[in-house]
């Protein structure tokens, strides 16, 4: 991807005697953050600062460097536009903040995040891993050990035996979609540039890292002015190759019983009405995974829901007799395709749309390489006057069945007695109640997403913000705070949109640190934290694996060593407290209801505290309506992981690959 900038040459001639072309003279760390506040995007017409702001947490390998560069570009006499600093408390939830920001942002905009060497380093790898997988960009500036080598080793520095180019740094390469070391001043020029190239690619983007040596960071070096200079990066949107397109057209008119399954693509490429735009034209149902939840209101006649081990049994029906599967800008992770057992009939044909030629080829299918919104619109147009359109019975019968899914929803959301503890659906069903399209939800691990997929109604294109690409705990709080960091700078400040971190009691002991930034930059962030004493989803796992839940809820150990005694006492609420929160305790379905109510309006960081009632006892969400593989012991004594082999034995045995 070129950028453009006001001072490229045309044309390619340099006079003899020409004058010197302008320099300035800057550290290296002053002229990266010098060149980062002068890039930007345009997509559509719009403009948009690509980096917008720099986390940072400072250590001896860039207090000296990118600390000091970030003073000067945002206090005082300065000479170009502003850097603004944020302050983090965890360099993984730095990370996780920023890929908030970016996601909320349409990738558009990035925030960078600059650490010391050494564990300030090796903690941004899971917030990495986190973006990547999820083609989110975020750029990365850990410091590193000396490039110049005056001592060797200094302090946090990893020694390889065979090797001596080698430090921490190296552990973000295969997390990275473009890494470089910057060893040498003039080196940047490149580095920088190509870091910037990826970040705006839709199609490569992700996490980019530029290792900096703590002595090159402070080294200063004349700088051509043109580096400076004004960068706007295209982000492009390819169409798709006419005869992918003409293969495309023939498949979906040959379908009799086609279905759409719309992946994080579609939100990526703003393609939510276009795509209402072809289900209007064809009748085709759309499904959803977890990260193109939203692609359709709940309410739009063609939306069935999540697809998937944990999608709705209206998605999951349709998946199985389907047979084209049109999937658009979706990665058909093993919780979309139930580990390979879900498209069960004989006959079925996939056609994929994504940006990506990777994707695009996934199960064999017809590949339609382009960008979500420029592919469906082709294919709208190509279908046009062609006289396609699924059959009515087929609209009725997925119209019908998603009216019967939605009693199940209602069914699980009830609440006939006030006085009693809630049920964790139950509060998403206060929840429901409660929002508008104006609210925004997050979430990423635990049994929440499972739930959230099957049953929350989602009412705008980013109110489901589930990151289930990597799953990671602990992401939920960060990301909420880049999201209301990315949502001031597109609505009134004045009305912030409600976003709601929903954590249980094992993802929130992960990491709460972020809660101090909340507090100091006094965000109306609203934390919800569901207190079940331990990690409910892997304890049902572990129950279905023949695990028989052991080492997932938090108690005190027994007489025997195991962990079947008290529920530790844990007050996760105080904890919140103790970090600057208010906080709203609920211990009845009313008391919920009034707390959720009051969060909702307040002005400032506000957590509403629940215990809730486990599903044992009470109904509890629609079991999963299609399989997950997770393999169990082939061999055991145990009666429990007997029982359960048997039954993994039976399930695998559906499994088929798509050639």
């Amino acid at each position: 991807m070129s950028p453009t900038s006001p001072e490229s040459s045309t044309d390619g001639a340099s006079p003899v005697n020409a004058r010197p072309a302008p320099t300035r003279r800057l550290t290296t760390a002053q002229a990266l953050v010098a060149f980062l506040a002068r890039q930007y995007t345009e997509r559509d017409g719009r403009r948009h600062r690509l980096i917008n702001a720099t986390w940072g947490i400072f250590g001896h390998g860039n207090v000296a460097g990118i600390g000091q560069a970030l003073v000067e570009a945002g206090n005082g006499n300065r000479t170009g536009p502003r850097m603004p600093y944020l302050q983090g408390r965890n360099e993984q939830a730095m990370v996780h903040a920023a890929v908030g920001f970016a996601r909320q942002s349409g990738r558009l905009s990035a925030h960078a995040v600059t650490t010391s060497i050494g564990p300030g380093a090796t903690n941004l790898v899971t917030g990495a891993a986190l973006a990547t997988i999820n083609h989110i960009p975020v750029l990365l500036l850990p410091g590193d050990t000396f490039a110049t080598r005056p001592a060797d080793p200094v302090l946090q520095q990893l020694e390889v035996p065979y090797t001596g180019d080698v430090s921490v740094n190296d552990c973000l390469r295969p997390v990275s979609r473009y890494f470089d070391r910057v060893t040498r001043p003039e080196a940047l020029i490149p580095a920088a540039l190509q870091a910037m190239r990826v970040l705006a690619d839709p199609a490569e983007t992700g996490a980019v890292t530029l290792a900096l040596p703590q002595d090159v960071q402070a080294e200063a070096y004349d700088w051509p002015e043109a580096f400076f200079a004004e960068r706007v990066w295209r982000v492009r949107r390819p169409a798709p190759d006419t005869a992918e397109l003409e293969a495309a057209v023939r498949a979906v008119r040959s379908a009799r019983r086609p279905l759409i399954v719309a992946g994080g693509g579609v939100r990526h490429s703003a393609a939510e009405e276009t795509l209402a735009a072809f289900t209007a034209a064809t009748r085709i149902p759309v499904a959803s995974t977890q990260a193109g939840k939203g692609a359709l209101r709940h309410d739009h006649p063609a939306d069935v829901g999540g697809i998937g081990h944990t999608g709705t049994a209206t998605a999951d029906e349709l998946a199985r007799t389907a047979d084209l599967v049109i999937g658009v800008g979706t990665r058909y992770t093993d919780f979309t395709t139930a580990s390979g057992t879900l498209f069960e009939n004989p006959a079925v044909r996939f056609l994929n749309l994504n940006i990506t030629g990777f994707d695009a080829h996934k199960l064999a299918a017809l590949p339609l390489v382009a960008d979500a919104r420029t592919g469906l619109e082709a294919l709208t147009s190509a279908l046009a006057g062609r006289g396609y359109r699924v059959d009515p019975a087929y609209e009725t019968e997925y119209t019908g069945a998603k009216e019967a899914w939605e009693e199940q929803v209602e069914a699980s959301f009830t609440t006939p007695d006030p006085t009693a503890r809630p049920t964790q659906t139950q509060v998403l069903g206060l929840l429901d109640t409660l929002v508008t399209e104006d609210d925004i939800l997050i979430n990423a691990a635990g049994s929440l997403p499972g739930d959230l997929h099957k049953l929350w109604r989602t009412r705008s294109r980013d109110q489901y913000h589930v990151e289930y690409g990597y799953s990671c705990m602990g992401y939920e709080i960060p990301a909420a705070i880049g999201v209301l960091l990315a949502t001031a700078t597109q609505g009134s400040p004045d009305r912030p949109r409600p976003v709601w971190a929903l954590v249980g009691d094992g993802t929130y002991l992960m990491n709460p640190t972020e809660i101090v930034t909340a507090v100091q930059e006094n965000l109306p962030l609203k934390l919800v934290i569901l207190q079940n004493h331990g990690y409910a989803s892997i304890g049902g796992l572990s129950e279905t694996v023949g695990g028989e839940r052991f080492g997932t809820d938090y108690r005190h150990r027994d007489a025997d060593g195991g962990f079947t005694g008290p529920p530790l006492p844990v007050d996760l609420a105080a904890n919140a407290a103790s970090l600057g929160m208010r906080v709203l305790r609920a211990t009845t379905i009313d008391d919920l209801r009034k707390a959720l109510a009051e969060a909702r309006s307040a002005d400032g960081p506000t957590c509403v505290y629940v215990e809730t009632e486990t599903p044992d006892t009470v109904s509890g969400p629609p079991p999963a309506q299609a399989w997950w593989d997770v393999p169990v012991a082939e061999t055991a004594t145990r009666p429990a992981a007997v029982k359960a082999r048997e039954e993994y034995d039976r399930r695998v045995a559906a499994r088929r690959h798509h050639l």
